[in-house]
């Protein structure tokens, strides 16, 4: 590793717009942010997505890492932009995200774990504020808080606290809650979309923590918390830069799921990339199906991204063999249905194979003969055994794309089921259903004509069951609540069996997570 300081200088970051984290992790200070954001953006934006993962991954972060490493080798300069990891997969079953082999993005432990602080910011501010409301209640209840909406939250998985007792009123009755992991807090959605610290205040001073005696929302800013809740942020709001293993400037901001919000790292991280070098690489969370899908409708319409060079689909034989119960022919039509969301998302995809040793040449031939079926462009890459210069075909391919406007699944003025009908369309389905709650929901919700959603999903299906893998059809999206993002300005119908809090598999990675009298980590990387 080199100094973040001579990786910082690539794109025309000096040591003095950085604030230092060590000698190889530093926050962009906001002086240098506030003065790039007024400079028009000038690189390209490589949106890269991905299939119907496995449990375990299939190479989409090393695969971002590595593209823009590639195009730097074929004469670019470039970035790229992705989420920080949280520890609930850290120690749960993914291990790390911070990529594999030769393409990673370093320190990769220290991203793994506490990086900057980041999480514990997000996770602090969050639950300052569900002891503020808590204590609101207890000292009197000025606002007649009746019903409370706002979980408090940890970045962990751990199942025993999604309904917990957390103490008694003034009256001695029995306080109930519920926790989320930290990548699902409203306030990780709303850092990650923010732009400034004025657009942070407002929007937090917007949360909606509950309802009163009357059925009115009640705001942050009624408990007039919104500047306390922002300072906590200050830090978190500025960009984390490091590099990757092969001294590519990476920008590792905020870490908002797919499955349970937008799923993209931060704005501010994007557009910063878009100041600094010819292309930017943007990881979206899991398949088209989640990340691309919210990268248009949410992510595009906020920061107007009007001109998207191209989307990766980074594919393996052996998922699409899991999406095909063992058969890659079947496996294939899932490839199909992601190369369709795309296209009709307005992009252009590229498909990316993910070579790994297991894959035999009879399959790799199938698998492109597949893509150019669809009529896709399509290289292999290896830029986990390679690093960079495993995968410069697929860069020369996104260099020549000239880029395309994003179409919006929907308009904002469309009232809340057209928009989920519409986007239960997209994924292949045919409509959705409504629970009680969500249908009493929708009543208290009335027409917020000018929230994009953000499904809340599995992760492992184009449905909302896990179980129903390569391209199920004719479907239906169960929506089983709805919640309203104030300070987002979102609408989160949660689908299906969606967990906001995660728990731990049978044998965690956190048994395989070690530390030597050196001080070096082992086993979070796998």
């Amino acid at each position: 590793m080199k100094p973040i300081w001579e990786v910082s200088k690539k794109i025309g970051l000096e040591l003095e717009d950085l604030e230092l984290y060590g000698k190889y992790m530093a926050k962009v200070s906001w002086e240098k942010v506030s003065e790039m954001l007024g400079e028009k953006r000038r690189g390209k934006l490589v949106l890269v997505t991905g299939i119907t993962p496995t449990r375990f991954g299939e190479g989409k972060t090393t695969t971002t890492i590595g593209l823009a490493g590639a195009l730097s080798e074929i004469g670019f300069s470039s970035t790229l932009s992705i989420r920080e990891p949280s520890l609930g997969p850290v120690f749960g079953i993914k291990g790390g995200a911070t990529g594999g082999g030769k393409s990673r993005v370093v320190p990769s432990e220290e991203i793994n774990l506490h990086f900057t602080g980041d999480f514990h910011a997000i996770t602090s501010a969050h639950n300052l504020l569900s002891a503020i409301i808590n204590n609101h209640i207890f000292q009197g209840n000025e606002l007649e808080i009746k019903e409370v909406t706002w979980p408090r939250t940890l970045d962990m998985n751990d199942r025993s606290l999604r309904k917990v007792i957390v103490g008694l009123d003034r009256n001695g009755h029995l306080l109930e809650d519920k926790f989320v992991i930290t990548a699902a807090s409203e306030i990780m959605t709303i850092l990650s979309l923010s732009r400034s610290y004025s657009e942070l205040k407002e929007r937090i001073a917007e949360i909606i923590v509950g309802f009163n005696s009357d059925g009115e929302e009640v705001r942050v800013r009624d408990l007039h918390v919104e500047g306390a809740i922002t300072a906590l942020l200050k830090n978190a709001l500025k960009p984390n830069l490091v590099q990757t293993t092969d001294g590519i400037p990476a920008f590792v901001h905020t870490g908002a799921f797919a499955n349970i919000s937008h799923g993209t790292s931060s704005l501010i991280s994007m557009e910063l990339g878009l100041r600094l070098s010819d292309y930017v690489v943007v990881e979206s969370g899991f398949g088209s199906d989640l990340g691309a899908e919210k990268f248009v409708n949410i992510v595009s319409r906020i920061s107007k991204f009007d001109n998207i060079c191209c989307a990766v689909i980074v594919s393996s034989i052996r998922a699409l063999k899991e999406q095909g119960n063992g058969d890659l022919a079947r496996g294939l039509s899932n490839l199909e249905e992601h190369v369709r969301i795309v296209r009709e998302l307005g992009l252009e995809p590229v498909v990316s194979l993910n070579v790994f040793d297991s894959d035999t040449e009879s399959d790799i031939r199938t698998f492109f003969g597949k893509c150019e079926d669809l009529g896709v462009d399509y290289s292999e890459t290896h830029f986990y055994s390679k690093g960079s210069k495993g995968g410069t075909s697929l860069a020369e391919i996104v260099a020549e794309k000239r880029g395309r406007k994003p179409k919006y699944t929907y308009s904002l003025d469309e009232n809340l089921k057209e928009k989920i009908e519409k986007v239960s369309r997209l994924y292949g389905g045919s409509g959705s259903t409504y629970s009680k709650t969500a249908e009493n929901r929708i009543k208290k919700i009335g027409n917020r004509l000018n929230y994009p959603i953000c499904i809340a999903k599995t992760q492992f299906s184009l449905s909302d069951d896990p179980n129903l893998k390569g391209a199920p059809k004719d479907f239906e999206i169960r929506i089983r609540d709805i919640w309203v993002y104030g300070g987002a300005k979102l609408l989160v119908p949660i689908a299906g069996d969606i967990l906001l809090m995660p728990g731990l598999p049978k044998r965690p990675n956190a048994e395989r997570v070690d530390i030597d009298e050196h001080g070096e980590i082992r086993g979070i990387l796998g």
